[in-house]
């Protein structure tokens, strides 16, 4: 996500990081190769020259801090704007004081509107309590209807749907009644989409938001098409107006042209950020931790909610006492890389840790989640349950061959996991006894080549 704008942006303040001062020359020449990273990655001309004159002249004016050298508060200053220019705090839903609350999604066809429905559906059943209803009003095409079906089916959440031959609006009003009798508290209705923006369809959106009255409309952007999603975000506003935005595919946008400038140019800020294809791959959008991101300095807030989601806190405490003892063994490394798969691609993982993304640039993600890993796990699951529980065993070569031939991998492979788990061990004891740990961090057990 935005690596290209990250790699940019990077670049540019590489220069002024560690700089004790900074004269005007080296002001202008960092807002420069910002102004390029920015217009390189898809930004809107004017926001782009909006955001650099900010910078400029935050970083020439009186800003001082005693805890930060100059160059450090220019990347302070950077931060903030990248957060401010994405809405500067999250923007989150507001529930109707007496239910349902009613959301109508709008949006053009390809850029993942239903999907959205079922996500979002999903979204507020597991992090506000809600029981989630959706309405297929998308007369359009039959396949949208049907999908929306399945979504449904695979989280749950029932599917009012009428065909393609009523009003649109007439489907949302009797859905909503459906709803609303059968006790579900929170409403979503999938309105047709189209492969432009034209009248037909923004009439019908305002005819369907006239009937229902919803509490809230959210316009679905694929993020990945950046001006365009601008433009298309613009044409919305004037004709179809919307409260909040949700950017789809955010995973697969390396420059970010779309987070960067919708906000600014419709001023209505991103609710919702969905990065992968996974149902459960859909969040609040932060601006604040976005930024961090962008600038390399991790999104270690959203990390610990994910983990929080899926790891079980004792549990996680049990096997944090073993790690630190030097306890750890194969079948604790197991349960853990689970648990992480559950959180989503370790890639994405990867890239909240602060300082990580520059030393990843060179890795190439997709070995790095579907092979080295599978590798790792087809390793440990060739092992015997007595093996996972006594590393030492393995270093019998005939094991680590019937592990290898079991694995699809070679002994060597087997034999290099083996020690490089002992020396993460070894390490932990240091750290958990007091010891001082080696200056130099053996590998986790998997090569990220």
């Amino acid at each position: 996500m935005f690596d290209t704008l990250s790699d940019r942006l990077g670049s540019a303040l590489d220069g002024v990081r560690s700089s004790g001062n900074l004269t005007e020359d080296q002001v202008k020449k960092v807002t420069r190769e910002i102004r390029l990273a920015l217009l390189e990655a898809d930004v809107n001309y004017g926001v782009v020259k909006k955001f650099v004159a900010n910078v400029r002249e935050r970083a020439t004016g009186a800003e001082v801090s005693r805890a930060l050298s100059p160059g450090q508060q220019v990347v302070k200053i950077v931060n903030e704007e990248l957060a401010s220019l994405m809405g500067g705090t999250a923007s989150k839903l507001q529930f109707a004081s007496r239910p349902p609350t009613v959301v109508m999604l709008a949006g053009l066809n390809g850029h993942g509107k239903t999907t959205t429905a079922g996500k979002l559906a999903l979204f507020v059943r597991k992090n506000s309590g809600k029981n989630p209803f959706l309405v297929a009003c998308d007369t359009y095409r039959p396949a949208a209807i049907d999908q929306l079906e399945q979504i449904g089916k695979e989280i749950g959440v029932p599917v009012y749907a009428e065909g393609t031959e009523p009003a649109p609006e007439d489907i949302a009003q009797r859905g909503i009644r459906e709803a609303r009798d059968g006790g579900y508290d929170f409403v979503i209705v999938d309105t047709a989409g189209r492969q432009v923006v034209d009248e037909p369809m923004m009439d019908e959106i305002k005819r369907v938001q006239s009937a229902v009255r919803p509490h809230s409309v959210l316009l679905v952007l694929d993020s990945a098409t950046g001006q365009n999603a601008v433009d298309v975000a613009e044409a919305f506003r004037e004709y179809a107006d919307f409260d909040g935005m949700v950017l789809t595919k955010l995973d697969g946008d390396a420059r970010g042209g779309a987070a960067l400038s919708v906000v600014s140019v419709t001023e209505r800020p991103i609710k919702f950020a969905s990065e992968g294809e996974k149902m459960g791959e859909f969040d609040y959008f932060y601006p604040d931790r976005m930024a961090g991101r962008i600038l390399g300095m991790g999104d270690v807030m959203t990390l610990i909610e994910k983990a929080e989601g899926q790891l079980d806190r004792q549990e996680a405490e049990a096997q944090s006492k073993k790690l630190m003892a030097g306890k750890f063994d194969f079948e604790d490394f197991l349960k853990q890389m689970q648990m992480i798969k559950k959180m989503g691609p370790l890639s994405s993982l990867l890239g909240m840790i602060p300082g990580l993304g520059k030393q990843l640039s060179g890795v190439n993600m997709d070995d790095l989640d579907n092979k080295a890993l599978g590798r790792v796990e087809a390793m440990i699951t060739s092992m015997t349950s007595q093996e996972r529980r006594n590393p030492k065993l393995l270093q019998n070569p005939s094991r680590a061959r019937r592990i290898a031939r079991g694995s699809g991998t070679t002994p060597q492979d087997v034999q290099k996991l083996v020690k490089q788990f002992g020396q993460m061990q070894k390490m932990m004891r240091q750290m958990g006894g007091g010891g001082r740990a080696s200056k130099r961090m053996p590998r986790m057990p998997f090569n990220m080549r």
